[in-house]
């Protein structure tokens, strides 16, 4: 007999109390949150065909996705690694009667087949917003407000919002005349701000030298909103990364203005999803934390391969992360233990509470344990002919 049927499998957890109260407390106020935001609520299948699932993303998606094969259909499909490529499928097919702004959210359990890192979980609880249907600069400025308002009331303030843009890049890219083989290996080494081995690929590169200083320059371009202007200076003669400039800077001050004390970041090299992205690239920080808590961007056309190309832009973050962050979620709030009692009277009392709100815990007949075993801080008692509730001595 196995004596450890009961561990899991490395990578994966599972939440115990009071966590699990606290993640299902943050869904229901961040779901209603985006409700009030008018945020449709979806809800995608645990797996999907393969082909659905990976849309646009490059290679990362496919190797974190675990497969397995239909046996009604022989076809192969895969287990969520990410919930952004349904909900874009579900907008272009589902919802295609709908030609103007559609705005969408969810939440599920997402699977990776690696972790995040040592010891990393592979196992996410993401929740997230889209907004498809609109190729706008107001629309990245709203998901990134809507972001900021998610980590408020998940209890995480005082976060660094890093702002970018793929478009940049690409536009080195084409004038350079890269491979994507080439493009693939400079994408990584920029991605690390590895500058020595970003130099040292260029200097293997036939390209124009103006071009090659302009991509050596590019890893360096990060800090306050000055960037901009350095970067304006330095990409003057591309219309491309100018245009995309622009588009930074205008989401910039959409965000100043509708939140004066977020902390703006710029970085030009930040190439998160490079593969997937299309324009505007966002992530929050947190002081401390190296990575990023909450990110997202434009993805514009991913709805193609369903029949329906549209703009498209959003964000998502690991609930997980997010209840171990901040200080929101389910308060401990205090329970009334019920006394074991044929009295009519009790029950109707205990209906009572409990539709008021309370957490009432009944006692059973030859229970081991009493009031303070079940976490409670207060009684039903019975005093003059009347159950009352009592603090618990």
């Amino acid at each position: 007999m196995n004596k450890e049927r009961w561990l899991l499998p490395e990578g994966i957890e599972e939440l115990l109390p009071p966590q699990a109260k606290q993640l299902e407390t943050l869904r229901r106020a961040l779901l209603d949150l985006f409700d009030r935001w008018g945020y449709e609520l979806v809800m995608p299948p645990l797996v999907e065909f393969l082909d659905s699932l990976l849309i646009g993303n490059g290679n990362d998606l496919d190797i974190q996705t675990f497969k397995l094969r239909d046996q009604l259909s022989g076809r192969l499909m895969g287990v969520l690694a990410d919930i952004t490529p349904q909900v874009a499928r579900i907008d272009a097919h589902r919802m295609s009667g709908r030609d103007g702004p559609v705005r969408l959210c969810y939440q599920g359990t997402v699977l990776h087949t690696r972790g995040d890192g040592l010891g990393g979980s592979r196992s996410f609880t993401q929740i997230g917003a889209e907004l498809f249907g609109h190729a706008s600069v107001e629309g990245d400025a709203e998901m990134v407000c809507l972001m900021l308002e998610t980590l408020e009331l998940a209890g995480i303030n005082q976060v660094n919002v890093d702002l970018g843009h793929v478009g940049i890049f690409r536009a080195l890219s084409k004038s350079a005349g890269l491979s994507d083989e080439q493009e693939t290996v400079l994408f990584d080494a920029l991605q690390r701000k590895a500058i020595p081995e970003v130099e040292s690929l260029l200097a293997d590169l036939k390209i124009d030298e103006n071009i090659r200083k302009n991509i050596a320059d590019l890893a360096g371009m990060n800090g306050g909103v000055e960037i901009l202007s350095v970067a304006r200076k330095c990409f003057a003669d591309n219309k491309d990364i100018l245009k995309a400039l622009d588009e930074i800077n205008h989401v910039a001050e959409s965000v100043s203005a509708l939140r004066p004390n977020c902390q703006l970041h710029f970085d030009l090299a930040e190439l998160r999803g490079f593969r997937y992205h299309t324009g505007l690239v966002f992530a929050a920080y947190q002081k401390g934390q190296g990575r990023a808590i909450a990110q997202g961007g434009r993805y514009d056309d991913i709805g193609k391969v369903f029949g329906r190309a549209r703009p498209a832009t959003g964000f998502s973050a690991d609930m997980r992360a997010l209840i171990s962050l901040g200080s929101g979620g389910a308060s401990q709030k205090g329970s009334i233990y019920a006394p074991v009692s044929e009295d009519v009277t009790l029950a109707e009392k205990i209906r009572e509470l409990r539709n008021s709100g309370e957490r009432v815990v009944c006692e059973l007949k030859g229970q081991i344990g009493g009031a303070s075993e079940a976490g409670c801080d207060r009684v039903l008692a019975l005093t003059d002919g009347q159950w009352a509730v009592k603090n618990r001595k």
